[in-house]
């Protein structure tokens, strides 16, 4: 028995019976079951509205397995418990009293949940290392109608994560939205082995200066694979040679470190991915779209961003990947799944951030639209769960949703705080 069982039991209301008594024989109605604590010390239920052998209550509630834990735990002396209006437990072994000494009501909820309740939970919770995911058995039997609601508020919920990063960010920032995005969108071109190094390049330096250096794609160039620590190295390109100078020029003019430690990585990138040609592909997307955040703020259609996401590289990289070995000729223009991932990890969430800044309510109506108008990621967790159930990941949405799912419940075994766990033990 888990005490999250409880609680779950308690929360949604899966008592099984509308006669409920105490365990002194006293009739108990639930009004409303509180807001659940799930963050601060203190009670696990805030303000919970209950009627007890005809008494109007509202007050706190705490569970646990047996009553005496109450004592273990030594809530009897501390103040935050005085206002618990009804001890919840599995089993009631000791009768409990306040720091005055008045008996507080208990429900032994041994007597209201099924057997069959209680085995699907602890069937559920025993898979944890047996399976890719413990409901990975019965997934395809969850109703689509409840999955669905449940993705669309997992998607919101992934937002509203990333929107606490954005707003972290906004701060350090000097609260300016052109250098969260700036500063967004280099951590993106860098993907997941160089996001991090690219992050690094745009705290480099003021981000003034590198708007200083908009209009101008070699400065800019320049300023992004100098900072970026690509021009440590001795070569006698010449156009290494010609970045080398003018990234030499701007850090004497805005007092910038001249030599910075490269963190970027070559290793397993397909060379469309190099750092070369994505910082190249950076630096032409603000030289083109210099006030790139108020453009996509502005656009309404997956089509509208991305057609401001349109960057191809510099000249001198259509015939390179890295310095001084000539390839065959390219364009290398972003690609639209690249602007996909763009718009989904990126644009999106900064979208959204910015909406809830200004107190927009309709920011999910921003969003809905476009996130499901984009195809869905491929990677191993959205295969994973479209192997369990037929076509369930149709767009941006589930997928992201279904990434959410897999690392902040399924791999940290928070099955009953989620809606599937919930609908397969209860249904």
């Amino acid at each position: 028995m888990q005490e999250a069982f409880l609680h779950s039991v308690w929360k949604y209301k899966k008592l099984g019976t509308s006669q409920l008594k105490t365990t002194r024989g006293e009739s108990l109605q639930i009004l409303n079951t509180g807001f659940h604590n799930e963050t601060e010390s203190g009670p696990d239920f805030f303000k919970a509205e209950l009627v007890i052998d005809g008494q109007h209550w509202v007050g706190n509630l705490e569970i646990h397995i047996i009553s005496s834990d109450w004592y273990a735990h030594k809530h009897e002396v501390d103040s935050a418990y005085d206002n618990v209006i009804l001890h919840v437990v599995w089993e009631e072994d000791v009768s409990i009293f306040r720091k005055d000494e008045t008996f507080i009501p208990c429900l032994e909820l041994k007597h209201y949940i099924s057997n069959e309740q209680v085995l699907a939970c602890e069937s559920l919770l025993s898979n944890t290392s047996k399976q890719w995911i413990n409901c990975e058995t019965h997934f395809k039997d969850v109703d689509t109608f409840k999955l669905n609601n449940w993705l669309e508020r997992l998607y919101i919920e992934r937002l509203e994560d990333k929107n606490e990063l954005i707003l972290n960010l906004l701060k350090v920032s000097h609260n300016s939205w052109d250098e969260v995005c700036f500063k967004l969108m280099a951590k993106a071109f860098g993907l997941n082995v160089n996001g991090e190094a690219f992050l690094q390049m745009s705290n480099a330096a003021d981000f003034k200066v590198f708007q200083k250096c908009f209009q101008h794609p070699l400065q800019l160039e320049a300023l992004c694979f100098g900072l970026g620590g690509l021009l440590n190295s001795d070569s006698e390109d010449a156009y290494f040679k010609k970045l080398h100078d003018e990234y030499g020029f701007l850090a004497q003019k805005f007092l910038l470190t001249t030599k910075v430690d490269s963190q970027v990585k070559y290793f397993r990138l397909r060379p469309d991915n190099f750092p070369t040609i994505r910082l190249s592909q950076f630096a032409s997307l603000y030289h083109k779209k210099p006030n790139l955040f108020s453009e996509l703020i502005q656009c309404k259609t997956k089509q509208e961003l991305s057609n401001n996401l349109e960057a191809k590289v510099s000249s001198y990289w259509k015939t390179h990947y890295t310095f001084g070995k000539e390839s065959k000729s390219k364009t290398k223009a972003l690609s639209q799944s690249f602007k996909d991932l763009l718009i989904i990890n990126t644009v999106l969430p900064l979208k959204f951030a910015y909406a809830k800044y200004k107190g927009q309510a309709d920011f999910e109506m921003i969003i809905y639209p476009i996130i499901t108008a984009l195809k869905p990621e491929q990677n191993s967790i959205t295969k994973g769960f479209d192997a369990l159930k037929t076509n369930v990941v149709a767009s941006a949405l589930e997928s992201q949703a279904f990434i959410q799912l897999k690392t902040k419940y399924c791999d940290l075994n928070r099955c009953l705080k989620c809606r599937v766990g919930l609908e397969l033990i209860y249904s």
